[in-house]
């Protein structure tokens, strides 16, 4: 079996996700590297601070430096040097963006390069693109919708979504696992109905995409509490795109295995700090005197470094200051996972959570 449910605690759950190449314990979060690199941290800074897996994006890296380079490094994980579990997108999610999307058929998307060039990106072609990349775990090519559409257009691109994921999946192969992805905005029958269709395809696991794309956190929690029930149980379920403190620990209580984001990243580099009491602007004036550590935390940023150095190096414009706050951010996260596996284990994720949140939305 990929997935081994370990222990629950109510829709709370552990569990380990094991792959050809690496084994994971769950629930995980997953910081997003884009083109192979996390935004100011390096592999060994990952393996460090405890992160076992990661997502780069796969339309990224087959337009820089291409499949066939990364492939001849002997894949992703040498190339980068990270030796855990590394997901890759299929670049759906670029859908959304205008500096990619050109249009799309029934046979895929059509993208263009960042030199204007053309590239029609197949379930096949997604498929083909990932696994000379080497990732441990693809991800289907995905029709993912703006939010607002109506109901007749979001429906529309389920049914693509679904169409394509039966496509990716007959054209897979080899070891690598493969994850199909569940749309449907936040139509309620909707989403039930795609996380059915997806779940009956038998992928080795299954995400919710589409959400956290400014639908608001209540419409997100009520669409992953209707999607959860109707995934397998044996199988990992993955929220993609969350990585908010808040909304990590709101879905791991609703049954959530896996989780991405560049959300920790992107906040570090504004200067906008995790902390157990809530969210720090640290280049504010009030922490220019300031010299406890950022927070309660066994990091090395904490452990070495003060609030007051840290707004010095942001009212300075030192790019020190954002590594260190990456840093920061996503250590606060794993740790923040790392407790949550601990309290179901013991079977306190209620009172774990209720006392996180008290803290941190205070």
């Amino acid at each position: 079996m990929m997935y081994k449910l370990t222990s629950k605690d109510k829709t709370a759950r552990t569990g380990i996700l094991k792959t050809s190449h690496f084994s994971v314990e769950t629930p995980f979060f997953m910081p997003v590297a884009t083109r192979a690199s996390v935004k100011q941290i390096s592999s060994s800074e990952l393996n460090e601070m405890g992160c076992e897996a990661i997502i780069a994006n796969a339309f990224h890296l087959y337009l820089k430096p291409g499949t066939q380079l990364i492939k001849k490094a002997g894949g992703l994980h040498k190339f980068m040097d990270f030796n855990k579990c590394i997901f890759t997108d299929s670049g759906g999610f670029q859908i959304l963006s205008s500096d990619f999307f050109v249009g799309r058929t029934n046979n895929g998307v059509i993208f263009k390069s960042y030199e204007n060039k053309q590239h029609i990106m197949t379930p096949e072609k997604c498929m083909e693109i990932q696994q000379e990349l080497g990732s441990d775990v693809a991800m289907t090519l995905d029709d993912v919708p703006k939010y607002g559409g109506s109901r007749a257009h979001i429906e529309k691109s389920m049914e693509m979504t679904h169409r394509w994921a039966e496509r990716c999946k007959d054209s897979h192969k080899g070891k690598q696992l493969l994850f199909g992805i569940a749309q449907g905005s936040v139509f309620k029958d909707l989403r039930e109905r795609s996380v059915k269709f997806i779940d009956s395809l038998d992928f080795d696991g299954v995400a919710l995409g589409g959400l956290c794309i400014g639908e608001g956190k209540a419409d997100m929690h009520k669409m992953v509490k209707a999607s959860v029930p109707h995934i397998s149980e044996e199988k990992p379920r993955y929220l993609m795109g969350v990585g908010s403190p808040e909304d990590i620990i709101e879905s791991i209580g609703m049954g959530i295995d896996i989780f991405d984001s560049a959300f920790p990243t992107q906040n570090a580099r504004h200067g906008c700090i995790f902390t157990k009491k809530g969210k720090m602007q640290v280049e504010k004036a009030r922490f220019a005197n300031d010299f406890k550590p950022v927070d309660d935390c066994k990091c090395p940023v904490c452990q070495n470094y003060t609030r007051a150095y840290l707004n010095h190096l942001f009212r300075s414009k030192e790019m020190l200051g954002m590594r260190l706050a990456s840093y920061h951010n996503l250590f606060f996260i794993h740790e923040l996972l790392r407790n949550a596996r601990k309290a179901i284990r013991k079977g306190d994720f209620l009172k774990f959570k209720k006392s996180f949140l008290k803290s941190y939305l205070h």
